[in-house]
């Protein structure tokens, strides 16, 4: 029997395999929505390593891995719903004023090699679980219009989409749309 177990990010080698399996789960999925250019140019395996570092020592959010035995297969980071943009420079602002005091699930990979196990489904399921012990009565995610599969996903964990978006400008005149999903909890 696999040895399954969740793990809080707080060490470097925790952001270290976030990062990779984020950049992993963007070179599958949106190929072909974001803009190669700025896949190449951006979507490095350590680009998320500062963010989440910084995240944990601020307490923004908590990030969280699934390990089989010593190997992370899926990780994602929640928390109370952001209400300002905090990658400051950036041209993306999630419209979140309205959802104030909701948990949010600010990102979620499985590594591409590891999808169709159950995986993601553990421990998205333990992150909604946290929200909700955290005083959270509702919650929700973004995903990418075109994502049916990750649409499906959400959908089958009791998300809708609440006919809220965000749209996510790619320069010089790409922009992809995110749908907020919704929950209550």
């Amino acid at each position: 029997m696999e040895n399954l177990h969740f793990v809080d990010a707080c060490k470097s080698e925790h952001f270290i395999a976030m990062s990779l399996i984020h950049a992993l789960g963007w070179r599958d999925t949106y190929a072909g929505y974001v803009p190669g250019d700025y896949m190449a140019r951006e979507i490095t395996d350590d680009r998320w390593v500062k963010f989440f570092r910084e995240d944990y020592e601020l307490g923004r959010c908590h990030g969280l891995l699934l390990y089989r035995d010593d190997t992370p297969v899926s990780c994602l980071n929640y928390g109370a719903a952001r209400t300002q943009n905090y990658n400051a420079g950036e041209a993306t602002v999630f419209p979140n004023d309205a959802y104030a005091g909701w948990g949010e699930i600010i990102s979620f990979y499985t590594h591409p090699a590891e999808r169709g196990r159950g995986y993601g489904g553990l421990l998205f399921e333990e992150a909604l679980r946290r929200l909700k012990a955290d005083g959270h009565d509702s919650a929700f995610v973004f995903v990418l219009r075109e994502n049916g599969k990750a649409r499906r996903f959400y959908a089958a964990h009791g998300f809708a989409w609440d006919g809220t978006h965000a749209d996510i400008p790619f320069p010089p005149d790409a922009v992809c749309v995110d749908l907020r999903y919704t929950k209550a909890l």
